[in-house]
């Protein structure tokens, strides 16, 4: 299983326009009308825009005769209609510029929204192995990343490169058909030059852009780890460790954004260059042709305005395609986690309807890697309505039996079945449904105490709340709460002790009313006084039902229906706590170390 760091990376000639049109183009046809309305009053304004710089010509070349005219008749060339045409044309072409945005902006951000959902949801659908591997902060990082350049694309995609060639192409023709070639002439050479200066350049410092990146990933994520175990930090007075480590992220995140700044002077410098020799050659020209009487003032006036305003929208163009190839590197890691499939397919058609509760495990061979198998030819049966306690030395494999039951990994060799249907053949939702768990270290919501307990049943009632809360013995801890079931917990539950934690998760999977308990080592970490109180609610929760208790101190487990003793991977015995003593083998030798321990 390749970890969240270890993901191919794919160059940016391997993210192909196709792929990313395939991906967008439904998000564009979801509101197509809107699309379609926007294209119109980006076309508007691209109109206007073109328009302005004629305007203005007219204006200066009808001024520039008013000093032929007589003082007192200077309200007949005052040119009024001109003058309020332009400022029309102008407002107009803002207008529809933030016309057309305000349509779109619906659009990017339904996509957005659409996106992190797909994302969201592919990322829970992943296996439990893609989970363990992960980096939360570096991960919480590429998503938004990734979801802003997916709005950069849409919007810079539809509204920026096309229409801003289509104004290059405008230009130029005017130009063409207005005036001498030599300024069409110049103004293509620009344009050709300043496109394959930005590319060329582009190109080089993607890869810079990329480092960038990956470095604010890691930074994010080093700090977000360190204050996730701020216990840990402080148990270990480890704040000054952890200080350097966090700087020594930002020192490669200084150095990384260090390269990409300086590339970044090459890239804008280069581009200034070219549009400040353009601009200053087409100037020269019509400076000639004014002097020699080809043009007039109004021209040379249009030809700057013209510059003006071709080589904004190119200089535009230019930064648009710098953002698409850093939005590309930004959202590589969000189409690699989209391609990530899951491990443990969830493929299974068949219905599951728990009616007895029997539990199998037939024959199951078992490796997290090939180097280091956990399970041998494992046979263990828990009858329904019986409580079956697996106890072992630790690392022998028994909380890797919960894992398969609940099918967060698949078994190499042999079969897990419910009454008779083997789980792998049932959808993971249907067969997680009839399963309720109490894990070894109960985390819980940073929210109140009752919405953690509703995470199991939203639409439960307050009677409901209130029946599990007194079957996991819960009330003590309501009646000293100030705000009672509406306490926060904090954190991860770290408000509440480890009993109180355990109680919750007691009453959360009560609230759920599964067909098969799992308690999986749910005292190991509490003390002897807190540990029977636990297990004395887990005997009165489980009694009648199928109940799978994972144990390592045996004591909790005497009154179990039935004990399997689990070392190296094999069942090695199994019976009542009576019989088991009475075998005097392996049972009988852990329960003596134990009791010789606890003196």
């Amino acid at each position: 299983m390749k970890t969240y760091s270890q993901l191919p990376t794919y160059e940016p000639d391997q993210l192909r326009m196709g792929y990313w049109l395939k991906t967008l183009w439904p998000y564009l046809m979801e509101y197509r009308y809107r699309v379609l309305l926007a294209l119109l009053c980006l076309v508007a304004a691209k109109l206007a825009s073109v328009g302005m710089p004629f305007l203005l010509k007219y204006q200066v070349d009808h001024l520039s005769q008013v000093n032929n005219a007589v003082a007192e008749d200077w309200w007949l060339w005052f040119p009024l209609g001109l003058l309020l045409a332009y400022g029309a044309v102008r407002f107009l072409n803002v207008l529809m510029g933030e016309i057309r945005d305000v349509l779109f902006g619906r659009v990017t951000e339904r996509a957005m929204r659409r996106m992190s959902l797909k994302l969201f949801r592919h990322l829970h659908s992943l296996s439990l192995s893609f989970h363990l591997d992960r980096q939360t902060g570096a991960l919480q990082r590429d998503i938004e990343r990734g979801t802003n350049g997916i709005s950069f694309l849409m919007r810079f995609f539809v509204f920026n490169i096309g229409p801003t060639l289509l104004e290059l192409v405008l230009v130029i023709g005017l130009l063409l058909a207005n005036y001498p070639p030599v300024f069409a002439l110049i103004t293509l050479i620009a344009v050709v030059a300043y496109v394959g200066y930005s590319i060329k350049m582009t190109e080089w410092r993607t890869r810079y852009v990329r480092q960038a990146a990956q470095a604010d990933s890691t930074t994010h994520a080093r700090a977000l780890d360190s204050l996730l175990n701020y216990e840990t930090v402080k148990y270990f007075t480890a704040e000054t460790r952890e200080a350097n480590a966090y700087d020594s992220a930002l020192a490669d995140w200084e150095q990384a954004r260090r390269k990409n700044r300086l590339t970044l002077f090459g890239l804008n410098a280069g581009q200034a260059l070219i549009i400040t020799l353009a601009m200053t050659s087409m100037l020269l020209f019509a400076a000639y042709y004014v002097v020699i009487g080809r043009m007039t003032l109004g021209d040379f006036t249009l030809v700057n305005a013209f510059m003006f305003q071709l080589f904004l929208p190119l200089n535009f163009l230019g930064f648009v395609y710098r953002e698409i190839k850093a939005s590309m590197a930004n959202i590589e890691r969000m189409f690699e986690l989209l391609d990530e499939t899951p491990t443990v397919a969830d493929t299974g058609q068949q219905p599951l309807v728990v009616n007895q509760g029997k539990v199998e495990f037939n024959a199951v061979d078992f490796a997290y890697n090939a180097e280091r198998p956990i399970l041998k030819q494992l046979n263990l049966t828990l009858e329904a309505g019986k409580t079956l306690a697996v106890v072992g030395s630790s690392g022998a494999g028994k909380s890797t039996l919960t894992k398969l039951l609940f099918r967060f990994y698949d078994v190499n060799q042999g079969s897990v079945l419910i009454d008779g249907i083997a789980i792998d053949q049932v959808p993971q939702q249907q067969l997680r449904q009839q399963l309720g768990i109490v894990p070894q270290e109960s985390v819980l919501f940073n929210d109140t105490l009752k919405n953690n307990l509703l995470y199991a049943k939203p639409d439960a009632s307050d009677e409901e709340l209130q029946r599990v809360i007194s079957m996991a013995q819960l009330d003590h801890l309501l009646s000293h709460a100030k705000d009672g079931w509406h306490t926060r917990v904090g954190e991860r539950g770290l408000k509440l002790s480890g009993g109180e934690k355990q109680r919750v998760a007691i009453a959360r999977m009560l609230l759920k009313k599964p067909a098969i308990m799992v308690f999986d080592e749910a005292t190991s970490s509490l003390d002897s006084h807190t540990e029977r109180g636990i297990m004395d609610a887990i005997r009165q929760v489980s009694a009648g039902h199928t109940a799978l208790i994972i144990a390592h101190r045996l004591s909790t487990v005497v009154e179990a229906d039935n004990i399997a003793v689990l070392e190296d991977g094999q069942i090695v015995e199994q019976g009542s706590h009576a019989t088991l003593m009475n075998k005097r083998g392996r049972y009988f030798q852990l329960w003596q170390m134990q009791q010789e321990a606890e003196k």
